[in-house]
């Protein structure tokens, strides 16, 4: 990559982690903004449940993809990688610093390697899809899967309902396996160096901090914020009421649980989903880890002119 080459960084890692405080500190340091890397927090009106950043750190720190679509919308990661792109070519233009901070990998892996230019949403298909997944269980879609295209199968976990069903569906609509469409991807990012940092967290502690999390969201209104969003007129099928927390709470609503086990269940959902961010991240290449001080001292070094 040529030497003047546009600096971005990467911060990535669990929820709970500590990633929203780190990167405000690193964009008060380096005179950048945030572009948030988070699947739920583009939709507007919720807020609790998705640990939006506030008011307060928003009017310090620029952040950016933050309450961009209605909850009825479907946003994809084609979606998140378009928006991001103006986002970060926006700040470099007005001679900022761009750090894209979240936890959401799939969005950071069609940022960084590209989305083939395949075929839209077949609502169609994919609903033949959701009914056969229904009828023989998702493995089912996996074991079709396998005997078209064993390449990205062996890529896609066996219970990944929304993956695979979006490879059947590429298969169905083009004749080609979606990985062959992957050979045709070209990176969004060209004429960037990009940096990765990971930040890490001990187990425990990284326990400790979801279920304070956790407890300080119900605190805070949560099941407050679901009754008025409900009284909006969003739908409880709307996309991000499937996030952890919100369906939750939707269910406590509902009459089928109590809050106490609405409260317990979104700790052991949290849990489960930061293990695998973990998993996700821990594949990504070129990725540094380490604690919060750790990468501070290892960004600004980076970011140091002249140094790759």
């Amino acid at each position: 990559m040529s030497s003047d080459a546009r600096p971005l960084v990467f911060l990535v890692g669990p929820t709970a982690a500590g990633k929203s405080a780190l990167a405000l500190d690193l964009a008060s340091r380096l005179d950048g903004e945030v572009v948030a890397c988070d699947s739920m927090q583009v939709y507007r009106g919720f807020d609790i449940g998705t640990d939006k950043p506030s008011a307060k750190d928003r009017a310090r720190i620029p952040h950016h993809l933050l309450d961009i679509v209605p909850p009825e919308a479907q946003f994809t990661a084609a979606d998140f990688a378009a928006r991001a792109v103006e986002a970060i070519e926006d700040i470099v233009r007005r001679g900022r610093f761009p750090l894209v901070v979240g936890g959401t990998g799939l969005y950071f892996k069609a940022l960084e390697d590209g989305l083939f230019p395949g075929p839209g949403r077949d609502e169609i298909l994919r609903r033949r899809l959701e009914e056969e997944a229904e009828a023989g269980g998702v493995e089912s879609l996996w074991e079709r899967l396998a005997a078209l295209d064993p390449d990205y199968a062996l890529k896609t976990g066996r219970r990944d309902k929304v993956r695979l069903i979006r490879a059947l569906e590429v298969q169905s609509l083009t004749g080609l396996p979606l990985s062959r469409h992957f050979l045709r991807t070209r990176s969004l990012l060209a004429g960037f160096r990009v940096a990765k940092f990971g930040l890490e967290c001990p187990r425990d502690e990284l326990v400790r901090r979801i279920e304070a999390r956790v407890d300080s969201m119900f605190a805070r209104g949560l099941v407050g914020e679901v009754e008025g969003l409900l009284a909006r007129g969003v739908p409880a099928t709307a996309p991000p009421f499937k996030a952890i927390g919100y369906k939750e709470v939707l269910l406590h609503l509902q009459g089928t649980i109590g809050l106490p086990e609405a409260v317990g269940r979104t700790k052991v959902e949290t849990r489960q989903y930061a293990k695998r961010q973990m998993t996700w991240f821990r594949k990504m290449r070129d990725v540094r880890w380490g604690g919060g001080e750790d990468i501070a001292a290892a960004v600004l070094d980076w970011r140091r002119p002249g140094e790759e």
